[in-house]
């Protein structure tokens, strides 16, 4: 009798061509990112949102060598993310034209669509590959200082159209306790502000309220308070470089979003907004949309979300000692224990409908 292995069998011969496509694709879909990238950075996009431009015109628009402008150009182009007016023609008199419907995606810094944020964080986080195979190898991490700029601002700019726009104007005003806080004019505190998009958008959208921001990250601060002045509203929204703990006085609604799993330390955290609630004020966390139970293989979301967490969340987390090591992927029953160890009876998901974020109140 003549046993076939299972690495002969027509199924395992399927499975590894799957396999093996899906990988290549990736490997296009990764040279593809780090493409965007230098399209962003370099300001490529932008310039070809204005018009179509030759080689040599992007180059002198940006001030970028003119080779390097050609052959992005062309790959663009081959990637089928730009079109070119005459394939034929020599190779600096080719225009190059940015479609509009990639425009929004790639530029329009306030579209929902806009998702080049995600990949100049990709491509960031690649230039750390180094240091993140010392923190598996040790247990350590990798800090949100080390990260440096491409993580800050692509964060920021990836979660700035939601919190300009749905959050504060759709979101939060259809849960009547938060629309009572917001009518009243009542005073908010963000805990974790980042670049101050949260605190800002709602300033914007509701004219009487005063916000708080605190974070200790002293570049987040410095792009905050820059960009509340941008906003116009600098004199009802302050961002502070310090712990919310530091906090004085009481607030009406107590934030953070998409922090809490970042931290080392979350149980003392959520504590701090307790306490600056006081016993009248709402405790809102946004947090990642996973699912509530681990299964595999999972959807796109949750496959983002262990992305992010491997490569960023995690070892941040872990660059702190002691830490909890929580990650990206903080499902409801971890918040729930969080919670209920800072001194809350339960968390309650509110009926808010997002592809990314679940928003939690405790109580």
């Amino acid at each position: 009798m003549t046993e076939t292995t299972a690495a002969t069998t027509p199924d395992t011969e399927s499975a590894t061509e799957a396999f093996v496509e899906r990988l290549f694709g990736a490997v296009l879909g990764a040279q593809l990112v780090q493409a965007a990238y230098l399209g962003d950075r370099l300001g490529f996009y932008r310039a070809l949102a204005e018009e179509a431009l030759t080689p040599p015109e992007l180059a002198a628009r940006t001030g970028t060598a003119e080779r390097y402008a050609r052959e992005w150009l062309e790959h663009q182009a081959v990637a089928g993310v730009l079109t070119v007016d005459d394939a034929t023609a020599a190779p600096d008199e080719r225009r190059f034209r940015l479609p509009t419907g990639h425009a929004e995606a790639l530029t329009d810094v306030l579209s929902p669509n806009h998702v080049l944020p995600l990949a100049r964080m990709v491509a960031g986080m690649g230039q750390h590959m180094d240091a993140l195979v010392d923190a598996y190898r040790s247990g350590g991490g990798v800090s949100w200082a080390q990260f440096g700029t491409d993580a800050r601002e692509a964060q920021a700019a990836a979660n700035r159209p939601l919190f300009l726009g749905a959050l504060p104007r759709e979101y939060f005003p259809s849960v009547p306790a938060i629309r009572d806080v917001l009518e009243r004019g009542g005073r908010i505190a963000d805990v974790g502000c980042g670049f101050g998009w949260s605190a800002i958008g709602l300033a914007l959208a509701h004219s009487d309220v005063t916000v708080d921001g605190y974070d200790v990250d002293e570049p987040s601060i410095e792009a905050a308070r820059r960009n509340a002045q941008e906003a116009g509203v600098a004199d009802r929204v302050r961002f502070h470089c310090a712990d919310a703990a530091t906090a004085d006085g009481r607030y009406d609604l107590v934030t953070a979003f998409e922090c809490i799993h970042d931290m080392p330390a979350p149980v003392g955290v959520l504590d701090t907004m307790r306490r600056i609630a006081g016993p009248d004020g709402i405790v809102l966390v946004v947090d990642e949309r996973v699912a509530e139970r681990f299964h595999a293989p999972g959807d796109e979301t949750e496959q983002l979300m262990y992305g992010w967490s491997i490569t960023c969340c995690l070892p941040d987390g872990l660059a702190h000692t002691p830490s909890v090591g929580t990650g990206t992927v903080m499902r409801p029953d971890t918040l729930r224990r969080y919670a209920q160890e800072a001194g809350y009876a339960d968390i309650e998901v509110l009926p808010i409908d997002d592809a990314f974020f679940r928003f939690y109140r405790l109580t």
